[in-house]
């Protein structure tokens, strides 16, 4: 029988045999883990855990919260905050940034998070997930600010999700290809149980949510309608929509199986760059699609090279199949 390998084992074979990460950050990720598995407990338990529905609150965004984006926030804030591995958080539920409280030591990393995605799938029992991003903090001075957290998505020294469906999954890389575990509920732990995922270069899937077709750029258009012309149209194949209107669980099955998502600028508001959020959002899954083989563009340049400007700052998102991802972003290159 095939021995199991826990993440832990897993992150200290990265560090210790392969020398990819540092102990600190080796625990954080740890940390990380433990507190998304505290986070699919209570999405598990549902009405019987009396955390469905709204809350009576608004987050930084202006959108109304739901009780477990604001218990899923506090898991991550409550289960980081002590451990010494970490200087400051920013969560996408927060208008600044959290900084870790004078009693207890400051580390050398700042972590981002969506600390539940797909939130209006909550109540429809559809699949959500948190997101996180983690980054060294500038050492050129002491302290910590908000400027400190807006880097470019390439300096990124770990970022994952969890997605919570019918198992709970965490996917991962540390710049050295993409892990997925699976939440053992019998043993308490994520074991591994797969390595080195690769997105397929080609696809006969995209993910958009179509009802915005009106509002679209001209390029995203023409790519929707050469998908949907199928065998007859220019790219002479038939294609599939898929839109489960959370991204974890969109860019978990493109890292399954492949396609294309996309989530683009749109007429509705057109001072936005986009709607999702470059450091919560883009930066982290735009890192693991690439390590998985896949692209990442805003429709003009490469995700992970965007210099963020603020800490909420949004951004048109084309992600997965390399070849899809180049034919759509090619169409807006040439407009």
């Amino acid at each position: 029988m095939t021995q199991k390998v826990s993440l832990t084992r897993y992150l200290v074979e990265q560090q210790r045999v392969d020398g990819l990460i540092p102990a600190q950050l080796r625990l954080l990720l740890e940390v990380v883990a433990r507190a998304c598995k505290r986070i699919s407990f209570a999405v598990n338990k549902g009405e019987l855990g009396d955390v469905m529905g709204a809350a009576e609150t608004q987050n930084v965004q202006g959108e109304v919260q739901k009780k477990l984006d604001i218990i899923a926030n506090e898991v991550l804030i409550e289960a980081n905050e002590w451990g010494g591995h970490l200087a400051a958080m920013a969560s996408e539920e927060m208008e600044g940034i959290y900084v870790v409280p004078n009693r207890y030591p400051q580390g050398e990393y700042l972590l981002l998070f969506d600390p539940l995605d797909g939130s209006s799938n909550i109540d429809v029992n559809v699949s959500i997930g948190t997101i996180f991003s983690v980054l060294k903090k500038p050492d050129d001075h002491p302290g910590v600010q908000e400027a400190d957290f807006l880097q470019a998505g390439a300096k990124q020294v770990a970022a994952g999700y969890c997605i919570y469906g019918p198992q709970t999954t965490l996917v991962l890389t540390v710049g050295d290809g993409v892990a997925m575990f699976t939440l053992d509920r019998e043993q308490g732990s994520f074991v591994l149980t797969q390595e080195n995922l690769r997105i397929p270069e080609d696809t006969k899937e995209f993910a958009i949510n179509m009802s915005n077709m009106r509002h679209w750029d001209a390029p995203v258009k023409r790519y929707i309608d050469e998908c949907l012309a199928g065998k007859d149209g220019p790219r002479g194949k038939d294609f599939n929509m898929r839109w489960i209107a959370s991204m974890v669980a969109d860019v978990h099955r493109i890292l399954m199986r492949g396609g294309i998502f996309m989530y683009p600028w749109d007429k509705r508001e057109p001072e936005k760059p986009g709607k999702l959020r470059l450091m919560y959002e883009a930066n982290p899954m735009g890192w693991l699609v690439e390590q998985a083989g896949g692209a990442a563009t805003n429709g003009k340049e490469r995700i992970l090279d965007i210099e963020p400007t603020k800490l909420h700052q949004r951004v048109s998102v084309i992600l997965g199949s390399k070849n899809e991802v180049e034919r759509a972003t090619g169409y807006h290159t040439e407009k």
